[in-house]
């Protein structure tokens, strides 16, 4: 069964304008879920954000977005959008990604959402074209990263895929001041929610510190051809072992990678946030 933006209510049929069950009489409420790239994909990373003085512009990010989960602390099946939408976050403005209406007024504390491979049920989002999302099934992509690097006079381009599914679970962020895990539903009220995607971390030198720097200069070195394009290829083949000291100490953690191309993916699977700075926690889909 399926309302706004293919939403599936996982509880009974019956309960469904009553918010699974609850009591009509105490009325309802809604969350609304949007998505944004802040000012550093809309514009760009100046370079006084790299420890090496690089600029990053985008002239694409895409990301297949959906997937997107609330329950409440009971263990009760909760409610899920199980469709997708391809959105470019290089396109201006906060962005609709889903809605959640009619809920019974209290805590949903469980949030999660996916960034997944573009399938056949993913539709078109704010920004993104009808060519994107054939590009994006085709290359069973999540995220398509797509711009310039300069610093000075040296420019260098890069055009990355990324097709790893990811789910972000057991988000929480800043509600009015408060951490708030998921989303809090009041009665007559609206909770919106945003997922803000982190392009930035695509250039992270660490996969787990959170004192991570911005750095480009390993990735640039990476163009052994010299022909202005860093492919994945060629961070595939820059093993993390040969990384000039001079241009940062990539850290690895736990994770089990060591060249430049599995490090660059495995940042890819960190790029979404909940309102804002908030966490989730970052796993494979179920």
């Amino acid at each position: 069964m399926k309302t706004l933006f293919g939403i599936t209510h996982l509880c009974l049929a019956a309960a469904l304008l009553a918010g699974c069950g609850a009591d009509e009489t105490a009325g309802t409420g809604d969350v609304v879920f949007t998505t944004w790239g802040e000012g550093y994909i809309e514009e760009e990373i100046p370079a006084s954000a790299f420890e090496d003085g690089w600029a990053i512009k985008f002239s694409k990010f895409l990301v297949v977005l959906g997937g997107v989960r609330i329950a409440d602390d009971s263990n009760a099946p909760g409610l899920e959008v199980t469709t997708t939408k391809l959105v470019d976050h290089v396109a201006p403005g906060v962005k609709p990604l889903a809605t959640f209406a009619n809920l019974e007024p209290k805590p949903w504390t469980k949030v999660s959402f996916e960034i997944r491979p573009a399938a056949g049920d993913t539709e078109l989002g704010d920004g993104a074209t009808a060519a994107d999302l054939d590009a994006m099934k085709q290359g069973k992509y999540a995220i398509w990263a797509e711009g310039e690097a300069t610093q000075g006079a040296v420019k260098k381009t890069f055009r990355w895929g990324f097709g790893v599914p990811t789910m972000y679970a057991e988000c929480k962020g800043e509600k009015d001041g408060r951490e708030t895990h998921g989303v809090l539903v009041t009665n007559g009220g609206t909770d919106n929610v945003e997922i803000t995607i982190h392009g930035d971390h695509l250039f992270y030198d660490d996969l787990q510190s959170p004192n991570a720097k911005l750095r480009f200069n390993a990735l640039a070195s990476a163009d052994t051809d010299n022909d202005g394009e860093i492919t994945l290829a060629e961070l595939t083949a820059k093993k993390l072992v040969d990384i000039d000291p001079a241009d940062g100490a990539y850290g690895t953690g736990a994770v089990d990678v060591n060249d430049l191309g599995a490090f660059v993916t495995d940042l890819s699977r960190t790029v979404g946030h909940f309102r804002g700075e908030g966490e989730c926690i970052a796993t494979d889909p179920k």
